[in-house]
């Protein structure tokens, strides 16, 4: 099928592709640059910005102001490395306008390579219109109509709100708010210890803010292995941040003031506290963007907030394929980037190897960082396998300690019947740089053996991965 220049639509215009895709974001924009590449006439229609959540409102601008907020704090203790910088001083705005320039660059880097690969992009709000069509409305102007052999879903999600109490970007926020404030607030309650809960709870406190995390379940990062959650809390504790594990917030106790928010929450004894700040984030999740793409009436099913898709992601509807936030499972950008590739692939009839969940990494940024893959040690309990752990604490680690990081640890997780690693966990300085490696050996099926003798680099943070994987055997030297 050959692929076709890019039609300029202006007003009402028809037009078929071999593929349709609703939504640019990291779901939507490789898969049609994947499409392209397999020579399908492809179009992609967005209603905002290509490059989605991740670029504009989540990953990108969060992880470019904890950069900020990292080397605030290494200078804070420059002078145990003999390095004296006199007073330190943190300018937000600064850090504002760095954030918006590596969002920029890598905006127009999305944009450079759709044209390249020579997508048509429509703006515009998207929604399917019976078998093989959709109808775009454009922020002005006509409607615009499409035909595509094949549509693939990939809207996303947005931030969960409080009943009765919606984000007024003010006083109360979502991860969307908390990226545009222009200033640091003195006092923050972080509702929810996920990974955008304490990725915001780690940057406030860097900046000097009184912060206290609200969780309802036992642990921080309650997705996380247990041991993760009680080192995150050991570490969050020292740096002067307030958990409150296990309490429930009273969304009819919110009140806002003078001095910004205050609310109620109250332990699993019953205990009631009431807390005071000058803003609230709302960190308790995502919802996925189903409402109003025209899958009503068709095979499309929604269960539990989010499309059911097969193992190729299509749905139940012919010809409609779903991706990324909008299907669940891990809500993260590279987890639906390999599944808009996957899905393009399917539909160009391909045999694509399926996405496994346990070989989705997920990378946390609040200090220290957080990179995970597979089953926790519960998890894998749970499954029926009988578990053998290796851990390897980063106080014994050469690099860790020259770095002046040596809080954290790596977790191996290994089935004892035949040693195949059944999740990895880490928690320390800079180690969602190391968990790709435990991805790819998750990939080819490795055991704690072949892990641990594979030869790692010294002095490198990756030497506690293997030590972690030999002492699952009890074979670590380190220990």
């Amino acid at each position: 099928m050959a692929r076709r220049t890019p039609p300029i639509y202006s007003g009402l215009v028809a037009e078929r592709f071999d593929i349709a895709i609703l939504g640019g974001g990291m779901g939507g924009y490789p898969a049609a640059i994947r499409a392209a590449q397999l020579g399908l006439s492809v179009v992609l229609v967005e209603e905002d910005k290509v490059g989605g959540t991740c670029l504009h409102r989540g990953c990108i601008p969060a992880k470019a102001l904890l950069q900020s907020a990292a080397l605030l704090d290494e200078l804070r203790h420059a002078d145990t490395f003999g390095v004296t910088t006199g007073d330190v001083h943190f300018d937000y705005s600064v850090a504002g306008r760095r954030r918006d320039q590596v969002v920029s660059q890598l905006h127009k880097g999305v944009q450079f390579l759709l044209r390249k690969n020579k997508v048509s992009v429509v703006s515009g709000r998207g929604r399917l219109d019976g078998a093989g069509r959709l109808v775009v409305t454009p922020p002005a102007g006509d409607a615009v109509e499409i035909e595509a052999g094949s549509v693939i879903i990939a809207t996303g999600s947005r931030p969960k709100q409080l009943p009765g109490n919606p984000a007024d970007g003010a006083v109360i926020l979502t991860s969307d708010e908390a990226l545009r404030i222009d200033r640091v607030p003195a006092s923050a309650i972080v509702l929810g210890a996920g990974a955008v809960g304490v990725e915001f709870a780690s940057l406030y406190r860097s900046c000097g803010a009184e912060v206290t995390i609200v969780e309802m379940l036992p642990s921080l990062v309650p997705l996380e292995d247990a041991a993760v959650g009680g080192e995150l809390r050991k570490q969050f504790e020292a740096r002067g941040i307030t958990c409150l594990t296990g309490h429930r917030l009273d969304l009819g106790s919110i009140e806002r003031n003078e001095g910004g928010v205050a609310v109620t929450v109250a332990g699993e004894d019953g205990k009631e506290q009431r807390l005071q700040a000058e803003l609230l984030l709302v960190a308790v999740g995502r919802a996925a963007n189903v409402e109003n793409i025209g899958i009503e009436g068709t095979g499309v099913v929604v269960d539990r907030g989010v499309i059911a898709v097969d193992s190729m992601l299509r749905t139940g509807e012919t010809g409609v394929s779903a991706v990324g936030d909008v299907v669940g499972g891990f809500q993260l950008a590279h987890k639906a980037l390999h599944e808009g590739v996957l899905a393009v692939e399917a539909i160009a009839g391909r045999d694509p190897h399926p996405l496994d969940p346990r070989l989705v990494t997920r990378t946390t940024y609040c200090t220290p960082q957080i990179g995970s893959m597979g089953l926790s040690e519960a998890e894998a309990q749970a499954a029926g396998y009988e578990v053998a752990t290796g851990v390897m604490p980063f106080r014994g680690n050469g690099r860790a300690l020259i770095w002046g990081e040596s809080g954290g640890f790596c977790k191996v997780v290994a089935d004892k019947a035949d040693g195949t690693v059944l999740g990895v966990h880490i928690i320390g300085h800079e180690v969602t740089e190391l968990i790709w490696g435990p991805a790819l050996g998750g990939l080819l099926e490795t055991t704690a053996f072949e892990m641990g003798h594979a030869v790692a680099p010294h002095p490198t943070l990756s030497e506690v991965l293997s030590e972690a994987a030999l002492a699952v055997s009890g074979e670590a030297i380190h220990i």
